[in-house]
């Protein structure tokens, strides 16, 4: 007989399932090494539930505690806001100003931003319906591709520093990062917030090519690059995260 030291230990599973008023919701299982507690939360960007253990919390536990949460688990997904999927008819913001998607030709052409017959801001998409969404993100992440480059050049200038590099992805945990060797990197999903919201983006990492740190220093340099700081930062608590909810 084997020793029960060299026993297999079954492996988590990735997902534990909630039952509530005859709804399953899918909870994600997280074992944190560094957790005192186990902690449930539910993200307004992405509507993903997360439950976070110990290293040696029982499983079977923490099913009792999603459980016994599982009102709570509902009521929280009630309030993430429904997606806005890039297709014909649907309002997306872009620069801060809602822009009816429009399929307005199926020859192969550019998709813009204009106006339409009743002067009704809309983003005109050409080509097969099915590229449709596609064809949007393209439309927004080169966009924000261009916006980016320009106050990056406007704040690099101001300070006397120059960035390595600029990119624009889809990224879920943080707005914008700058690396140890000067390359910055954005959300794409800022063009579609108010232009002074993506200027402040842009301001603060280029602050962080001069200060990489959070310091009082490095906010005075923010707020002397955009005096709309506070303003954005309030912005982005209030809506950023509905961002990810569209497309």
């Amino acid at each position: 007989m084997k020793s029960a030291l060299f026993r297999r230990v079954p492996a988590d599973p990735p997902h534990l399932k909630v039952v509530h008023d005859g709804q399953t919701f899918k909870v994600a299982l997280k074992r944190r090494p560094t957790a005192k507690r186990i902690t449930l939360r539910v993200s307004n960007a992405t509507g993903e539930v997360v439950l976070s253990i110990p290293e040696r919390t029982d499983v079977g536990l923490a099913q009792k505690f999603a459980d016994s949460h599982s009102q709570w688990i509902a009521t929280r997904l009630a309030r993430v806001p429904e997606r806005v999927p890039f297709e014909p008819g649907a309002l997306v913001p872009f620069r801060g100003v809602p822009h009816r998607i429009v399929h307005w030709s199926t020859i192969r052409g550019v998709t813009r931003a204009t106006r339409g017959s009743a002067g009704e801001p809309i983003i005109a998409v050409a080509g097969e319906a099915a590229h449709v969404a596609r064809r949007v993100r393209d439309f927004l992440e080169a966009e924000a591709r261009r916006d980016f480059a320009a106050a990056v050049r406007k704040h690099t200038a101001q300070l006397g520093v120059a960035a390595k590099r600029i990119t624009v992805r889809d990224t879920k945990s943080r707005w914008g990062s700058c690396s140890a060797n000067g390359a910055l990197n954005f959300s794409w999903r800022l063009i579609m917030a108010p232009p002074f919201v993506l200027d402040y983006l842009a301001a603060h990492e280029v602050a962080h090519l001069r200060e990489l740190n959070h310091s009082a220093r490095f906010w005075k340099l923010t707020h002397q690059l955009c005096p709309r700081t506070d303003e954005a930062e309030a912005w982005l608590k209030a809506y950023g995260s509905a961002l990810h909810r569209i497309g």
